[in-house]
């Protein structure tokens, strides 16, 4: 079954940078699609960055000039690197995926929109003061 394991999250003073990574398992398949959501606390889950097995990438608008989301695949895990962190940006972070043979962007920004991975790991906390 499919295993996401998060890492890196910590707490960091605005301006500062973070590199979450999340160890992925148990997907054998040519197509799919990794994901970072984020959630603060009172608000609703977020889709900040997805990518697929062709490596297109897509982000949320408020985040993609300060966040960029890559897969090393010979390891499997997913990397968010989080650049000029903002208060705002505070929140639990989790690694998603969706083992689907729908990628390519509209499926990406469909994922990132709805928020509806199959697939979720345990999240890490970012706290940006």
């Amino acid at each position: 079954h499919v295993q996401l394991v998060e890492s890196g999250g910590g707490s960091v003073q605005a301006g500062g940078s973070l590199t979450l990574s999340c160890s992925a398992s148990g997907y054998n398949r040519h197509t799919y699609c990794l994901g970072w959501v984020r959630q603060a606390p009172g608000k609703e889950r977020e889709g900040v960055a997805a990518i697929d097995s062709d490596g297109t990438t897509r982000y949320l608008d408020s985040v993609k000039d300060r966040l960029t989301i890559s897969l090393d695949k010979a390891k499997n895990i997913l990397y968010l690197q989080m650049n000029n962190l903002k208060p705002e940006d505070t929140a639990m972070y989790y690694c998603a995926a969706d083992l689907t043979v729908y990628v390519g962007p509209v499926a990406l920004e469909r994922l990132l929109s709805d928020v509806d991975f199959g697939y979720w790991g345990q999240g890490t906390q970012v706290t940006v003061s």
